[in-house]
């Protein structure tokens, strides 16, 4: 029979129907459809490939090998403005109201973080010391544009595959930095605010407790950090990664932190690929705004599978349809990594 759950962080509701489908297994894609669709994978021009440093705009950040400058080969990841940026940098913010209507310039951050020189190599391919430096620079990013008093938010997110938005193949994430709030962020802070003045409690750990304590929903955890599939998924497969570390902003990761949460998203990253013939995703931080104490948030990484469509009814409601229960999904991933492992 469905069930209607109600996500305790977000307030949003959402149908697990899993009468719609059949099982975890069936999502995995056929042999002749195997990996999402890439776009671009034989590209022989790739604006990020080494080589054509000069066909992106300069970059603003790089880790590189010694003896190496700006713009040339010689990175192991670089940053650079994107070319079609949604924001600009032009602009005081300044709010304009014409009647009804609220405006104000578009300022703000776009940037690509290159992660890699290799063009097929995706993060969860990486040796470990090279995934470190991947989030190393997200890190690095947020903090650099935590200090621009204009800005409210650092969105960092990952596309993978064109079902997922990726416009170019070459293994690259995104950061966007803009001078407004996402409106379900400030739900969230608003919740989790309501929640600790009626239950002289964190939300979120409490949400880790629960977790943790009933074990059905777990994907996997180390010392930092615990993944699992939220109990009100909105899609197949979705999963949460927290620290375990009581944490509002990202830009709190440490580098102890940082290795583990390495360790950890390569392994899901990994049995996604192996399980449901490396499907498209996307791979968001969520944080509390800048410039203001948010205690009761806590940072984490969401890894949103494109396993089915979003359709009317969800974009008429915001309560989506998911036909694999998160019990489901996170027995099917511990079972594969169990057999794996034998």
């Amino acid at each position: 029979m469905p069930e209607l759950r109600q996500d305790p962080v977000t307030g949003r509701w959402v149908i697990i129907s899993t009468e719609r489908a059949k099982r975890p297994s069936d999502f995995r894609r056929q042999k002749d459809e195997e990996g999402p669709v890439q776009p671009d994978r034989k590209e022989k021009n790739c604006p990020f490939c080494p080589g054509n440093e000069k066909e992106t705009p300069p970059e603003v950040f790089a880790l590189r090998l010694a003896g190496t400058s700006a713009d040339t080969p010689g990175w192991q990841v670089r940053v650079v403005p994107n070319k079609f940026p949604a924001l600009t940098a032009n602009g005081d913010g300044r709010k304009k109201t014409s009647g009804l209507y609220n405006s104000l310039d578009g300022i703000g951050v776009h940037e690509v973080i290159i992660e890699g020189p290799d063009h097929e190599v995706e993060l969860r391919e990486y040796k470990p010391d090279h995934a470190v430096r991947v989030l190393q620079t997200w890190r690095q990013r947020y903090l650099q544009h935590a200090r621009d008093g204009r800005l409210a938010y650092v969105q960092i997110f990952k596309n993978y595959g064109t079902e997922a938005g990726a416009s170019l193949r070459h293994p690259h994430s995104q950061l966007i930095a803009t001078p407004v709030i996402p409106p379900d962020l400030q739900e969230e802070i608003r919740r989790a605010e309501e929640y600790m003045e009626r239950e002289e409690s964190c939300l979120y750990c409490d949400l880790l407790e629960t977790e943790l304590r009933q074990g059905a929903r777990v994907v996997a955890f180390n010392k930092h950090f615990l993944a699992f599939c939220p109990f009100a998924s909105r899609f197949p497969f979705e999963t949460w990664i927290f620290p375990r570390q009581h944490q509002p902003s990202f830009g709190d990761l440490t580098d102890a932190q940082l290795e583990d949460l390495v360790s950890l998203l390569q392994d899901l990253l990994d049995r996604l690929a192996k399980t449901l013939a490396d499907p498209p995703f996307n791979l968001i931080v969520r944080t509390a705004p800048l410039h203001q104490e948010v205690p009761t948030y806590h940072w984490h990484l969401q890894l949103l599978p494109r396993l089915t469509t979003v359709a009317g009814f969800e974009w008429g409601t915001n309560i989506y349809i998911n036909p694999t229960s998160p019990e489901h999904a996170a027995q099917f991933l511990n079972d594969v990594n169990k057999e794996e492992q034998r």
